[in-house]
């Protein structure tokens, strides 16, 4: 065992106490990864806010970036020194999702409360997420990570984790867009905004962002946004079917509001699919009338993690990336030290940033 630090969550809604925890080294099929950057995301707050329940004491995040430090026995194509991208996409390869080609939906179970984390006094400390990524060092199992270019930037790398995949693959992976499709997105938050870069890639011929303020929209301009509409408009549906001249084939939901929800399905053309990503807390609820689905072949599809495949997608990411097609450093809005980690929520809570990093 070893003792690193950690930003724990001792009771929901309280702010993180960063302390010294003691994390095991990896067993078979486990590699540990030293920690240059976590993001944080909306998901570490809800969870840490109690929104969706969950085991106590906590270490949340899971949007990382590092280098290799150990591997376990019969862990293959990765070695000490290695730079990857830490998920949380942990896909045992035999369960019916995995082996139809969707390790986003990997049946196998994970036990936090058993994995490589405990508290410095060797007690019960949950590792959220199968991850753990707000300390020092994480221990995870290989099917999490995916390596990276030498000498690629580890604040803007780390990303790639969850934000990008999300945002984009909500896009290419689950809406399944066309070039020439029109495209609204619900939000223009760090997801939102890589959902608009997505639609952008893939050709669609408008995409209409849908946010709160102003300055929201003229972000989202800059990530490829064709059109801006307001959600405090009376019916902002109207001025975006107004802007497309028709309604979209696509709508992604990309925050957990539910009045966002509610209105989702008035976005759409005929035979357009609502794509569902941002998570209400528990107990959230939305009514529709399904004859009006059935009526004009609408659909809603849920999309986790963008349904990627993280060795194939998240490759001609940074590919993208490198040629200048997929925009990363400019989501980063500050950049914060472990110690600064309740600063750094807060600062994100306030719908301000795009992604807050801490770097250590």
């Amino acid at each position: 065992m070893q003792t690193i630090k950690a930003a724990v969550c001792h009771e929901f809604g309280q702010p993180l106490v960063v302390e010294n925890v003691q994390l095991r080294a990896p067993e078979a099929g486990e590699v540990q990864v030293d920690l240059s950057a976590v993001a944080i995301c909306h998901s570490d707050i809800s969870y840490a806010g109690g929104a969706w329940g969950g085991s106590l004491p906590a270490v949340y995040g899971h949007e990382a970036a590092g280098h290799v430090s150990a591997v376990g026995e019969g862990v293959n194509g990765l070695s000490v020194g290695d730079p990857v991208v830490v998920t949380l996409i942990r896909a045992c390869g035999q369960c019916p999702s995995c082996g139809g080609g969707r390790p986003t939906g990997c049946e196998t179970p994970y036990d936090g409360d058993l994995g490589p984390l405990s508290t410095e006094d060797g007690g019960m400390l949950h590792q959220a997420m199968a991850c753990g990524a707000f300390a020092e060092k994480v221990v995870v199992d290989q099917s999490q990570l995916v390596k990276l270019p030498e000498r690629f930037a580890m604040d803007t790398a780390s990303l790639l984790s969850c934000g990008v995949i999300t945002g984009v693959g909500a896009v290419v992976n689950a809406a399944g867009l066309r070039a020439g499709q029109d495209v609204v997105v619900i939000g223009a938050g760090g997801v939102g905004l890589n959902a608009i870069q997505g639609a952008r890639i893939a050709g669609a011929r408008r995409i209409v962002a849908v946010d709160m303020t102003e300055d929201k929209l003229e972000i989202a301009r800059e990530f490829g946004a064709t059109d801006g509409v307001l959600a405090t408009s009376d019916k902002p549906w109207r001025d975006a079917k107004a802007a497309m001249g028709r309604g979209a084939d696509a709508v992604i939901v990309t925050v957990g509001a539910i009045p966002a929800y509610d209105q989702a399905p008035q976005y759409l053309a005929g035979g357009g699919r609502v794509i569902m990503v941002g998570m209400p807390h528990v107990g959230g609820a939305s009514s529709y009338e399904p004859v009006n689905f059935a009526a004009a072949g609408q659909g809603m599809i849920g999309s986790k993690m963008g349904d990627v495949v993280i060795r194939r997608d998240i490759p001609w990411m940074i590919d993208l990336y490198q040629q200048g097609r997929l925009k990363l450093d400019e989501l980063i809005s500050n950049r914060w030290s472990l110690d600064q980690i309740n600063d750094a929520i807060e600062d994100t809570k306030s719908g301000a940033a795009k992604r807050n990093v801490i770097l250590f």
